[in-house]
C-alpha cells in the first residue's frame, strides 16, 4: 500500500503563523477582488445593454421633462440621466442677484456638464485602483511566503545534518503553493483592471458625445454634430480619460 501523498491541508497544518498571516492576506484580497470584479461587470453589463435605447429614448422624447423621464428609467446606473438633469437645472438658473450674474448661461451649463463628467469617472473608477494594487502586490507577497517556506526547509536540514525529504518536503510545497496562490489572486485582477479601463474609457467617450449634444441642445435650442473623433469640444467640456490612477 503506498503512502498517502501529502495535501493542501496538510501543509497549511504544517505552516507557522508567518505563513498563516500570509495566506489569510491573499484570500481576504482574493475575495474583496472578486466582489469588485463581479460588481463592476454588473455595472457595465447594465450600462451598456441599455444604453443606446435610453439614448434613443431621450431624443426622440417630446419635450425635455419627458426625456430626463425616460432616461431616468432605463439609465440603470444614472449616469447619462445625472448628467442630463445637471444640465437642464443649469440651463434654467436664475442667476440674478447672485455672484454668478455676470456668468454667462452657456459658461453655466458647461460647468454642470463638466462636474457630471467628472462625477461619473469617479464613480466608474471606483474599485480600480484596488484591483491595480492587488494584481501588482500579490506575486510578490506570495514570493515571500516561498521565501519563508524555502528558509523552513533550509532550516530542517540544518538541523538534521543530512537531506531528508520528508523534513523538506513540507516547507518547499508551502512555498510553491504561496507562489501559486499569489498568482492565482494576482492574475483575475491584472485582467479585469484592463477590461474596466477599457470599458470605462469608452463610456466617457459616449458621455462626453452626449454631453456636447446636450450642451448644444440647451444653449442654441438645436443638437449639435457628435462624434467620436477629437474635436473642439473636448476643450470645453473635458473628460478624464485615465482611469484607475
Amino acid at each position: 500500500m503506498s503512502p498517502q501523498q501529502p495535501g493542501l491541508l496538510q501543509f497549511w497544518a504544517q505552516a507557522d503563523a508567518v505563513s498563516h498571516f500570509i495566506g489569510y492576506l491573499l484570500l481576504i484580497a482574493s475575495t474583496i477582488s472578486w466582489y469588485l470584479i463581479l460588481l463592476k461587470g454588473l455595472q457595465n453589463f447594465r450600462l451598456k445593454r441599455y444604453l443606446d435605447k435610453a439614448i434613443a429614448q431621450f431624443w426622440s422624447a417630446q419635450n425635455l421633462d419627458a426625456a430626463i423621464t425616460q432616461l431616468s428609467q432605463t439609465d440603470a446606473e444614472g449616469i447619462f440621466s445625472g448628467l442630463a438633469q445637471k444640465g437642464v437645472q443649469a440651463s434654467r438658473l436664475r442667476t440674478d442677484g447672485s455672484i454668478q450674474a455676470g456668468v454667462d448661461q452657456s459658461e453655466l451649463v458647461t460647468r454642470a456638464l463638466r462636474q457630471a463628467i467628472n462625477e461619473a469617472a469617479t464613480r466608474l473608477e471606483s474599485g480600480l485602483t484596488f484591483l491595480a494594487s492587488v494584481g501588482s502586490t500579490a506575486p510578490f507577497v506570495g514570493l515571500f511566503g516561498t521565501v519563508w517556506g524555502i528558509y523552513h526547509a533550509l532550516i530542517g536540514i540544518s538541523a538534521e545534518g543530512t537531506v531528508a525529504i520528508e523534513k523538506v518536503a513540507g516547507p518547499v510545497g508551502e512555498a510553491l503553493i504561496m507562489t501559486a496562490a499569489g498568482l492565482a489572486v494576482a492574475i483575475p485582477a491584472v485582467l479585469a483592471y484592463n477590461a474596466y479601463v477599457r470599458m470605462n474609457r469608452l463610456t466617457l467617450l459616449e458621455l462626453d458625445g452626449f454631453a456636447h449634444d446636450l450642451h448644444a441642445l440647451l444653449t442654441t435650442g438645436s443638437r449639435g454634430e457628435s462624434t467620436t473623433q477629437s474635436s473642439p469640444r473636448t476643450a470645453t467640456l473635458p473628460v478624464k480619460t485615465q482611469v484607475g490612477s
